[in-house]
């Protein structure tokens, strides 16, 4: 009776032991004696994290000691430009025979998930015909009974895709299947007739779309993460671009909302981390500088990741530093250079309305093509209303004469603040261990133009001339 209990037990011992790590068996005809590849979806990129070469049988098996993360995988032929998709999750040893001739004949053995993969395809070639076929025909008619018949069937084969997928869901709602449908399905938002009074108000809708918008999907499993952009990647996307209110305490609460859930899992919070620090590196908004800054504090200044490489790190670090001096809303540093005569003249020392602050180089033809703009506008309109002018000369390849030149062509650029930044300025400054100007206005490109309050708070930044009027003039006529 002893040995009857004790080898089932060695045996699923060895049945666990022989389930590590993964172990998938390929034949894809025609190729033979060539190397295969396997890969996965990763948003935008296509990572390859094995390859096999296959035998005369065009047989061959990718094989590891640890079990890979699910999701959307791809065996990929010897060229790499085309690939057949597997689903990978928790059985991770199984056999798929295919011939790129008859790709509608591949199949899939010991493996649940692929075979519903098969039928859902099959299911979803068949239903796009059919919805192609309906949209063809709604484009060649022009309106009528026949026209109202043909969209409620389109809608009625739209409503079937949905049911197949919640019942999916129903049965095996942990799979990797149903956490796709997920992904593919986004909030219906219930007809107006069955809200209070028979009538949405005038946020409801948004309100219902964005509190269902993840329904289903979990920022701890990083399955989703190994899907095609359309599927997870742009997801992301269209909720912060449509959904988010666009302000930075409103993008920084979304974001820790998603990290907070993530931090469970090493895959999901590097996957996270990279897209948001990618999109804000470069900001599209003025106001999106505390959006990194905040990365950076929260999730990267006293962290360490081993997926992150010391250029990587750098790169992020200096940009926050860089951003940290000249969020919007916060004052500017003070500056304190030499005018033409050699005076020492600061920023701060100033008291008018506003300021327009800009770092320009008398060598740059887009500077030379500004500055007199901005003189014109100062002359004609901003003086007269309480705007000051202080300009930063930046030394690059000209010289300090070059950029006294191009003042006095200009009739002395009468009432600004001129000052001229040379490089012997910024090299003391940075051998002392003390950020330069460029660094602490964030200074990339140049003419850089920002907009100043009487306290010299940041009002804007990175503006063209024509901006700056335009702030300008709201601001005064805001009480």
């Amino acid at each position: 009776m002893k040995k009857l209990i004790a080898l089932p037990t060695l045996l699923i011992a060895a049945m666990v032991f022989a389930q590590a790590g993964y172990e998938i068996k390929v034949t894809l005809k025609p190729f033979a004696n060539q190397t295969i590849y396997l890969g996965h979806y990763a948003g935008k990129q296509y990572p390859i994290i094995d390859s096999v070469r296959l035998n005369a049988a065009s047989t061959g098996t990718f094989k590891g000691t640890k079990k890979l993360g699910g999701g959307i995988y791809l065996i990929a032929y010897p060229s790499k430009n085309k690939f057949i998709e597997v689903l990978l999750d928790k059985q991770q040893h199984f056999t798929v025979i295919a011939d790129t001739l008859y790709p509608q004949q591949t199949k899939f053995l010991n493996s649940p998930d692929n075979d519903q993969f098969l039928a859902y395809q099959k299911y979803m070639s068949d239903k796009g015909r059919l919805l192609d076929s309906l949209r063809t025909a709604l484009k060649n008619m022009k309106g009528g009974t026949d026209s109202i018949a043909l969209s409620a069937r389109q809608l009625a084969v739209s409503n079937e895709i949905t049911a197949y997928r919640k019942a999916a869901i129903k049965k095996s709602p942990d799979n990797i299947l149903s956490q796709l449908f997920h992904l593919m399905e986004e909030p219906k938002i219930p007809p107006a007739e069955k809200q209070p009074g028979g009538r949405y108000d005038s946020t409801w809708a948004y309100r219902y779309f964005k509190d269902h918008y993840w329904d289903g999907i979990n920022f701890w499993d990083d399955r989703v993460t190994r899907t095609p952009a359309s599927l997870f990647d742009d997801r992301i996307d269209k909720y912060f671009n449509t959904l988010v209110y666009p302000a930075a305490d409103s993008v920084i609460k979304e974001m820790d909302w998603m990290l907070g859930y993530a931090s469970i899992n090493k895959e999901m919070t590097r996957y996270l981390l990279v897209k948001f620090a990618t999109r804000y590196l470069s900001m599209k908004y003025m106001w999106e500088d505390a959006v990194f800054v905040h990365l950076y504090q929260q999730y990267f200044a006293n962290k360490t990741y081993d997926w992150l490489t010391p250029e990587g790190t750098k790169l992020i670090t200096d940009r926050a530093y860089s951003l940290m001096a000249n969020i919007m809303g916060n004052k500017a540093e003070n500056i304190d250079l030499p005018d033409s005569s050699g005076a020492i003249q600061s920023l701060y020392k100033d008291t008018s309305k506003f300021t327009i602050l800009t770092f320009w180089d008398p060598t740059c033809g887009h500077c030379k093509e500004t500055l007199p703009l901005l003189d014109s506008m100062y002359q004609a309109k901003w003086k007269a209303q309480g705007v000051k002018i202080f300009a930063v000369a930046k030394e690059t390849e000209g010289t300090k004469k070059t950029w006294t030149d191009f003042i006095n062509q200009h009739g002395g650029l009468k009432g600004w603040i001129n000052v001229y930044y040379a490089k012997s300025e910024e090299k003391k400054r940075t051998d002392a261990g003390i950020p330069g100007y460029s660094q602490l206005f964030d200074v990339q490109v140049v003419p850089a133009i920002f907009l100043l309050d009487h306290d010299k708070r940041i009002v804007a930044k990175k503006l063209t001339w024509q901006q700056a009027d335009e702030i300008i003039q709201l601001k005064l006529k805001t009480p």
